[in-house]
């Protein structure tokens, strides 16, 4: 039997910490190769091998799947929704031909298996806000979204055309205390807990009533591992599986925060941020993954809140 060989495309970002130590624990230290373009990240230093790599540079990623006789990509590498309104040629750049480079080369090495994660940013303000369905009206209004919605599209024509196994889940807004968030809309829910801590008091640029899908780091990555892990006829969706856990808005954290920490205290001054918000789904539909490879989420806000200001 061939060992597997995974290579992580932006494994200092908020999940590929988490998802890099959870793959080395699953395949071994040495069979996971991290990369990113950036320093290598402190909690993954002494844990396994690291490469500085520009997955924007096709060729020297191809002779680097060659050499370490990679079998399996996950890419995660990406400019986020708030960051990527800024300059969103250069969000939509990369976000496409980092994607399409990979799964090119997915299809000229015959890999097993590629991931690459979408976002509930796919949706607009024209999708079902509450239980946003699996298969929906989706017209994104950020240039995060529209590169998310086109790259389901070319997972699935990969897939259909070409053969490649290519995963994906759309992620909702993602909370971890491990490494820090990479400029979304939905990072407010990080922000909250630090400042909470040390200064007991918070401003969030969302308004107090904007309910967003929700999850916490370790059901985002066991959801990950867990699609990788199904056997390929069990996956139905070739875009990318609607995922959900819990769904609450600024105020509803901020009142569990406090009973926790009593003297916590909110403000609001929403910015550009609220107008993205706006338009993503209020809650998610994600029973076509429960069903076809058994997700299932463990953590609600309460269990949530308690293990993050436990960890900070």
């Amino acid at each position: 039997m061939k060992k597997d060989k995974i290579l992580v495309i932006g494994a200092c970002g908020q999940i590929g910490v988490e998802l890099t130590l959870a793959l080395r624990k699953m395949y071994g230290d040495a069979n996971v190769l991290a990369s990113d373009l950036r320093e290598e990240h402190d909690l993954l230093k002494g844990t396994g091998p690291y490469v500085s790599l520009d997955v924007m540079n096709k060729e020297m990623l191809h002779v680097l799947v060659i050499r370490h006789n990679i079998t399996q990509i996950y890419l995660l590498a990406a400019i986020l929704s708030a960051t990527g309104e800024k300059n969103p040629l250069l969000a939509w750049h990369i976000n496409m031909q980092s994607l399409l480079n990979v799964l090119d080369i997915a299809k000229e090495e015959n890999l097993d298996k590629i991931y690459w994660p979408s976002s509930i940013a796919v949706f607009g303000p024209n999708s079902p806000a509450q239980e946003t369905p699996q298969h929906t009206i989706i017209e994104p209004t950020t240039i995060y979204g529209i590169s998310k919605f086109a790259g389901e599209r070319w997972c699935e024509y990969y897939n259909h055309r070409f053969g490649v196994d290519v995963r994906s889940l759309r992620y909702p807004g993602l909370i971890s205390y491990k490494s820090a968030p990479g400029g979304g809309t939905t990072d407010y829910a990080i922000e909250i807990f630090h400042e909470a801590k040390e200064h007991q008091k918070y401003t969030s640029f969302l308004s107090e009533n904007t309910y967003l899908p929700m999850m916490y780091m370790p059901d985002a990555i066991r959801a990950t591992i867990e699609l990788m892990e199904a056997d390929a006829s069990k996956i139905a969706v070739r875009s990318a599986y609607n995922l959900g856990a819990m769904s609450f808005s600024p105020k509803e954290i901020g009142a569990e925060i406090q009973k926790h920490i009593p003297a916590f205290t909110m403000a609001y001054e929403p910015d550009y941020r609220q107008q993205i918000a706006d338009g993503w789904p209020n809650s998610i539909d994600d029973s076509q993954a429960r069903a076809d490879w058994g997700w299932k989420p463990e953590f609600d806000l309460a269990a949530m809140t308690k293990d993050m200001l436990q960890h900070i």
